[in-house]
């Protein structure tokens, strides 16, 4: 096959949608197949060696004169075409499709997602999942909230999880990069996530504050992630309560922060996977996160659970994990033990017997 590649995410997207496809073009560079690949972008993507069976096509235009631009040459030159991040270019392509679908968060109420984003996706989805021939959905969970919003769309789904890069699998706790962020390896509990609404951290950092004096001064919260949007109340909490907020971290250092916390707190109201639980559990993290979408997936019975809109749940499971060192190594063990079922490779299988079905019904 001559797959298209919907590539932007790459270069363009530190986390999320960008991950997926960095890991996706990983796995399929390290596997021998006579597939021809373009991959559509903006800006090339350089940091792992692709061989000559790929190929960057350059669009140096904005949304959504991209997607048409993206569109026409995808049809004009592939057998097939993989959408990663948007609903927008399935409208125009004439040559089969799968598009990756991620989350229902623009349709859930509560979770407050970010108001442009959602409007976009809510117009753009409908009509894609009527041109797209296959749905590849990163969880049971979302397959079933899509089914369950958009029923015309049953029979084109297949669910292909996510992974974690081996980087958190031999990931090791660092005194330096615990130092760097006011803290030492083994006394922090660590939280991950884009500062907004649906992360749930206004909750957490409440939770944390309840907890008794010394085990809070033990156990400092340390909250990696980038500025998002309905912040101010997050940033004005985390201040008051003396919790570090340490931004954007480079994946090397996020795997070591991983691996140095007490415990990995998750408290999340949505999610379509939730990478970061992963990632925290094939780095041999505790992890403590929410009962509710994709996540009981992800974790399965290797961490603890609570009910995320539960702030008194929330302090006193901490207060349970942070309590009892033998319970956190139990759970790390069986965390990593758990993340080693999940592998980009079989994400990369999987969206090739997609691109397949998706060309043989086209």
């Amino acid at each position: 096959m001559i797959v298209g590649i919907d590539a932007r995410a790459a270069a363009e997207v530190p986390a999320g949608r960008g991950r997926l496809v960095r890991e996706l073009l990983a796995a399929l560079a390290a596997r021998e197949d006579d597939h021809r690949y373009l991959l559509y972008c903006r800006a090339p993507w350089d940091e792992v060696a692709l061989d000559a069976r790929f190929r960057w096509v350059e669009i140096g235009l904005p949304d959504p004169a991209w997607h048409a631009a993206a569109a026409l040459r995808g049809s004009r030159g592939c057998d097939v075409f993989l959408s990663t991040n948007s609903y927008l270019t399935a409208w125009m392509l004439r040559v089969p499709s799968v598009v990756v679908v991620y989350d229902m968060v623009a349709f859930m109420a509560g979770t407050r997602a970010q108001r442009r984003a959602a409007r976009i996706e809510r117009a753009t989805i409908g009509p894609a999942l009527r041109r797209a021939d296959r749905l590849a959905c990163i969880s049971r969970s979302t397959e079933s909230d899509l089914l369950r919003l958009f029923p015309r769309a049953a029979g084109k789904t297949a669910v292909i999880p996510l992974a974690a890069d081996a980087r958190f699998y031999e990931a090791q706790p660092s005194e330096q990069v615990a130092a760097r962020h006011g803290v030492a390896p083994g006394a922090y509990v660590l939280a991950a996530g884009t500062l907004e609404p649906r992360k749930n951290l206004l909750r957490l950092i409440r939770a944390h504050a309840a907890l008794a004096a010394p085990l809070r001064a033990a156990h400092p919260l340390l909250i990696v992630g980038p500025r998002g949007w309905e912040e101010q109340e997050i940033l004005r909490a985390a201040g008051s309560e003396g919790v570090r907020l340490a931004g954007f971290v480079p994946d090397d250092e996020l795997a070591a922060l991983y691996a140095g916390c007490s415990v990995f707190c998750y408290p999340s109201l949505y999610e379509g996977f939730g990478l970061p639980v992963l990632e925290a559990m094939a780095a041999g993290a505790p992890v403590l996160t929410s009962n509710v979408s994709s996540l009981p997936e992800v974790g399965g019975e290797a961490v603890a659970y609570v009910d995320p809109e539960d702030e008194r749940a929330i302090a006193a499971e901490l207060d349970r994990l942070l309590s009892s060192p033998g319970e956190r190594a139990r759970l790390g063990e069986l965390a990593r033990e758990r993340a080693r079922g999940f592998s980009w490779d079989r994400l990369a299988r999987g969206v090739l017997d997609e691109l397949e079905r998706a060309r043989g019904s086209g």
